[in-house]
């Protein structure tokens, strides 16, 4: 079980905490929403929770609930940049569908 960071997404994060002045590193999760069912949840971690599963990737430490990491296992994020937008963006192998928007996902 994992979930990893591309360099350029751990760059952007350890650039922004560092900015930020606090942080311990990234909480990722899943919530209940959407056409498709369920949506990614991306935050900055200041504090690890009892409930937090650890990771750590490019020198970045990442955060999952238990309940979400079923939904997640095995993901990368990765930061791009696509004509004037930038963002991040979620390589999920378990996702079976997702949104016409690409707000939501299937597994």
């Amino acid at each position: 079980m994992a979930i990893t960071l591309s360099e350029r997404a751990a760059s952007h994060v350890s650039r922004y905490i560092e900015k930020r002045g606090k942080g311990l590193g990234l909480r990722l999760g899943v919530k209940t929403t959407g056409c498709s069912g369920l949506a990614y949840k991306l935050e900055y971690a200041d504090q690890q929770l009892p409930e937090d599963l650890h990771f750590e990737s490019h020198g970045v430490q990442i955060f999952v609930d238990a309940k979400s990491l079923p939904y997640i296992d095995g993901t990368e994020l990765d930061f791009v940049r696509e004509g004037l937008n930038e963002g991040f963006k979620f390589h999920n192998p378990n996702v079976k569908s997702e949104c016409g928007c690409g707000e939501s996902f299937n597994i």
